[in-house]
């Protein structure tokens, strides 16, 4: 967005730490960090726990404290807000587009909105308010702007895919990284990016590449947030099979690691439109994942990757013994895939100018 005509002010709400525990290294998020053209700025609001009881008033958190943040930080009258998904940080700048008049753009990349019926009381009612006052839903998928349709009305919904750089993935030195990282020519890498959580479906994708009857695989996991991140640790260790796993990898490693990838495995148990499937996409990588959410929009079965039902290993292991038994048929998935990802013009770049024009359409409305 910033390279393009739109001047923007970016804000991250981030959660105070907590003394001890997986959480605790949000002591070392900085204020405000410089990120190539523009800088952005960490105001802290107090998450709370259990959150089953308590999400309401990690809403209610971000509204109180980051409305005088933004207040007091920026002078440049803002035009409109732009947030990343509706609850927390929708409802987090409501305060501050009624006290100013300002319209509001919230996205959602599913979990709000799959997760609605898991939310208190409280939670619900500060969605559906956010909702009610945005002048546009911004979804990834059209499966997630029918989810959409029992809160609006279908007038107010886009579906605005995401998408990938794939001038930032060099295909063409695949071999050459490869040897760089270690890897025999012989060996498939299956590769897992996501959430070290059980509902990426972590447990069956263990299960599934432990039963491989080959010794050709090495597993490759990279992880960012998740409770079963030391679970996973100690299962790689017992697996049959070599395994390298990571934490916060750095974004121009794990595009190495796409690359060098001979697929990309996502068995998740719901999803909006993965972020990690466009990247698959870009570096010429099949994937096989799972048929939930909006990834049948994304993958086409058969031709790009492979579907497998959720909550499935013994599929999913199957699909992952046919597609590595013919490496020439996963190549030709993944070429397939990058040619997808080009003609559907799912891109960071045609993204910003498709979100530069629904904001001077809800300026122009307002």
């Amino acid at each position: 967005m910033n390279r393009t005509d739109a001047e923007v002010d970016l804000v991250v709400p981030t959660p105070f730490a907590p003394p001890a525990g997986p959480y605790s290294e949000y002591a070392r998020v900085p204020q405000t960090e410089r990120w190539g053209t523009y800088v952005a700025h960490y105001p802290r609001f107090w998450y709370l726990v259990p959150k089953r009881f308590l999400y309401h008033v990690s809403g209610d958190s971000i509204q109180k404290r980051v409305t005088p943040y933004i207040e007091r930080t920026f002078e440049t009258p803002h035009d409109i807000v732009h947030v990343s998904d509706i609850y927390l940080d929708g409802y987090g700048m409501l305060k501050y587009c009624r006290r100013h008049d300002l319209p509001l753009v919230v996205n959602s990349h599913a979990v709000d909105l799959h997760n609605y019926e898991s939310f208190n009381k409280g939670a619900k009612k500060r969605l559906r308010e956010t909702i009610e006052y945005a002048s546009r839903i911004l979804v990834v998928s059209d499966e997630l702007a029918g989810v959409a349709k029992r809160f609006t009305s279908e007038d107010k919904i886009l579906t605005v895919p995401i998408g990938e750089d794939p001038t930032k993935f060099p295909t063409d030195r695949r071999e050459q990284i490869r040897a760089e990282l270690g890897i025999d020519p012989e060996t498939k890498v299956l590769l897992s990016v996501g959430a070290y959580s059980e509902q990426k479906g972590i447990r069956e994708l263990v299960s599934a590449v432990n039963a491989l009857d080959r010794q050709d695989v090495l597993l490759v996991t990279v992880g960012h947030e998740g409770d079963l991140r030391w679970w996973l640790l100690d299962q790689l260790g017992e697996s049959p099979h070599p395994t390298r796993s990571f934490w916060q990898l750095d974004p121009v490693a794990l595009r190495r690691w796409h690359i060098a990838a001979d697929a990309l495995v996502h068995p998740s148990w719901q999803e909006g439109r993965p972020t990690v499937i466009y990247e698959a996409m870009a570096a010429k990588t099949p994937v096989v994942a799972s048929n939930v959410g909006g990834i049948p929009e994304m993958v086409v079965d058969g031709e790009t990757g492979v579907l497998v039902p959720p909550h499935d290993p013994d599929r999913l292991r199957a699909a992952l013994e046919t597609l590595l038994d013919d490496p020439d048929r996963m190549r030709a998935m993944g070429d397939a895939g990058h040619q997808r990802l080009v003609d559907q013009q799912w891109t960071w770049q045609h993204h910003a100018r498709r979100l530069n024009e629904i904001h001077r359409e809800v300026m122009a409305e307002w």
